[in-house]
């Protein structure tokens, strides 16, 4: 299982970026695909899942700006960041997510400048 995210950056508060996790090794229609991120010195925390069939939910810090999608045919979930703020600022980490198994990719830092 590979997971490969990238689209990271430096970037002012109020701006966009978007995420891309592109996922091999698995079948990927049948794996939900999350994504997390990890501030210096906090723990991980959730921050948006996208089911097998589509339905979405987000945490509560992130609901109305961000945005996760996914793309079946090039195994690639994404997210788009709108409005961000310095408290945004972390390393985002995708997850595919089976039953009681799940997969990390590598992370990708996102910093929001203010």
């Amino acid at each position: 299982v590979q997971l490969q995210a990238s689209g990271g950056g430096l970037v002012q508060a109020g701006r966009s970026l978007r995420l891309s996790c592109v996922a091999s090794g698995i079948f990927f229609s049948l794996n939900d695909m999350a994504w997390y991120r990890q501030a210096p010195g906090k723990q991980r925390e959730w921050v948006a899942r996208i089911y097998g069939g589509g339905t979405t939910s987000y945490a509560d810090s992130v609901k109305d700006r961000f945005t996760i999608s996914r793309d079946y045919a090039g195994s690639t979930v994404y997210l788009q960041m709108n409005s961000l703020k310095p408290e945004d600022t972390a390393v985002y980490y995708c997850r595919a997510l089976r039953g009681i198994t799940s997969s990390w990719g590598q992370g990708t830092q996102v910093t929001v400048s203010s």
